[in-house]
């Protein structure tokens, strides 16, 4: 049995690592929105190749999706707060 015990644990504590290296990624979740009206778009408006007319996107950073918009999040990157633990992930913008 107690090598078991010892597997488990190695396992859990792989687990708990894994879990540790996603969720202090570097970079926040970034969205292609409307400036104006921060409605989600497709990710190729956000494309830094320049478009043929039409709108284009800006990515906003952090938040949460709520009925189609964006919120609680910034169009500034460095605005928004690093993931982790504690960490809410998101500031005002």
């Amino acid at each position: 049995m107690r090598i078991r015990r010892s597997r488990q644990v190695v396992l859990g504590g792989m687990g708990a690592l894994a879990l540790t290296l996603t969720s202090c990624s570097s970079e926040p979740d970034k969205r292609c929105v409307d400036r104006v009206t921060r409605e989600l778009l497709p990710d190729y408006k956000c494309s830094s190749s320049g478009g043929s007319g039409g709108s284009s996107g800006t990515y906003y950073y952090g938040g949460n999706v709520r009925n189609g918009k964006v919120e609680g999040g910034s169009f500034d990157k460095s605005a928004v707060q690093r993931g982790g633990f504690g960490s809410s992930g998101s500031s005002g913008g």
